[in-house]
């Protein structure tokens, strides 16, 4: 027979144990009903254990608590073996949204019996913003970028999550505006709703409005039944309608309607019908040009652009091309389960060299065919793409010239397979390469790192090079 004052005691240690805990702890039965919650979850969400405990999760905290990665939505739980790991946006008691890492175990009995989950969450806001002013972070909700303006627009995505107004981004296309749009999404308060995309250019004139909004039965010839569009299907999530510039005008009187009453008709209906939706847009064209071209409502522009936000094209934060590439590898090493080859330095020369005219898209295709290619333990100048090379203008070099094989360096920018340089051989490359120097290294065969530290101590080469 269990004695009770052993078990009290018991419960009292392992409550002990988990107040120490510098993690929030909650934890939560298949019906979602709260049994745990330790000291440090009540000091991150402002909650009380008076106020949580023996109540159902999604009731006590207005809404689930994992947004949209919540297991227990739906009327059948998502039961699961695996530990899941997301990052969270949540609102505390006192209206501060924070950003959490959330780490979900299911808890099973010694009968292997489901009988919940427990979770654990750090608060991340404050290193996050830190990083911010640092302009430090690579990544934010699977956008990657170190550039001050990438910074920038992490910032405005977190500022923007917040509201329900419109957003507009805008950019040249491979920039990753739907990545931008769903990272607003998944932030904020629309996130347990769907993500529903729509590209405007793509859908045929004559059914856009029933795809949009959907039609009832009998509308046209062919609708055998009622069908719902795009913004029933984001009801409570958020619709992105991008190209938008390419909608009919005809559509875009009635997107406006939308905007400024919330309400719409079925293609062939008379019922107005009313959604939670939250619009965000983008375009690859200027709206502006648009509108003054007469091909976009200046009214519409308006309603749709009262929070833009830009993405920059990669040539302009070529910085972030290392971090991209290195990205792109990684993610070809977990697709594929094989370890990739690294990017030789002459390389990530070219690559920080082009112009990038399809912009980040691009790039991720350039590593893809690169590492299809590659035969070595380096993606040389020879394995990319002929445009790469020819663009740049500079022909690719032969494997003979490359700089040595850096095994635990993705971007070796070091090495000479030439031997030693001399002043002659460098005035006559940084002669024939105009002063650029990232041109003159690959005409010699070394690296950028290799020829700055010969030009730093030889006074008269780097006086050249200043004039010319």
């Amino acid at each position: 027979m269990t004695d009770p004052a052993h078990s009290l005691l018991d419960r009292n240690n392992l409550n002990l144990v988990l107040d120490n805990l510098k993690q929030g702890v909650i934890a939560h039965t298949p019906e979602r009903i709260i049994t745990v919650f330790n000291k440090q979850a009540e000091k991150i969400t402002g909650y009380s254990k008076q106020e949580v405990l023996g109540k159902d999760c999604h009731l006590v905290f207005g809404a689930p608590f994992c947004g949209t990665k919540c297991s227990f939505c739906n009327d059948t739980p998502d039961f699961f073996s695996d530990t899941k790991e997301y990052p969270v946006t949540f609102v505390t008691r006192h209206g501060d949204t924070r950003q959490l890492e959330m780490t979900v175990s299911a808890v099973i009995d010694n009968q292997g019996v489901f009988k919940g989950v427990i979770a654990s969450f750090r608060d991340l806001t404050d290193s996050i913003n830190l990083s911010l002013k640092a302009e430090s972070l690579s990544s934010f909700n699977g956008i990657i970028g170190k550039d001050h303006t990438m910074q920038e627009i992490f910032q405005q995505i977190r500022d923007v999550a917040l509201y329900s107004y419109p957003v507009h981004v805008s950019g040249e296309t491979g920039t990753g505006k739907e990545r931008v749009a769903n990272a607003i999404h998944d932030i904020s308060s629309y996130g347990s709703g769907a993500f529903v995309p729509v590209n405007c250019g793509a859908i045929p004139e004559g059914i856009v409005e029933s795809e949009l909004f959907g039609h009832v039965k009998g509308a046209f010839t062919g609708a055998v039944k009622e069908r719902k569009g795009r913004f029933e299907l984001a009801h409570k999530g958020t619709l992105f309608l991008d190209e938008v510039t390419e909608l009919p005008l005809k559509i875009q009187v009635k997107l406006l309607r939308f905007l400024q009453e919330g309400t719409f008709e079925k293609v062939g209906g008379e019922k107005k019908e009313s959604v939670d939706v939250r619009i965000i847009s983008a375009a690859n064209k200027s709206l502006k040009e648009g509108v003054r071209s007469g091909r976009f409502r200046e009214d519409l522009y308006y309603r749709l652009n009262v929070i833009p936000i830009h993405l920059p094209p990669l040539r302009e934060r070529k910085n972030d091309i290392p971090l991209l590439a290195a990205h792109f590898l990684k993610q070809a090493e977990q697709e594929n389960n094989a370890v990739m080859p690294t990017i030789a330095g002459d390389t990530l020369n070219l690559l920080l060299d082009y112009d990038w005219p399809g912009n980040v898209r691009e790039l991720k295709n350039v590593i893809q065919f690169s590492v299809v290619r590659c035969r070595g333990k380096q993606i040389l100048p020879s394995d990319l793409p002929p445009e790469i090379t020819r663009r740049t203008g500079v022909p690719p070099v032969s494997p003979t010239a490359l700089t040595p094989e850096y095994p635990h360096d993705a971007f070796p920018e070091t090495g000479s397979a030439r031997g030693k340089l001399d002043t002659a051989s460098v005035k006559a490359a940084l002669t024939r390469s105009g002063g650029n120097k990232s041109k003159a290294a690959r005409l010699l065969g070394v690296g950028r790192a290799t020829l700055y530290r010969f030009l730093n101590n030889n006074a008269d080469a780097q006086e050249f090079s200043q004039r010319i």
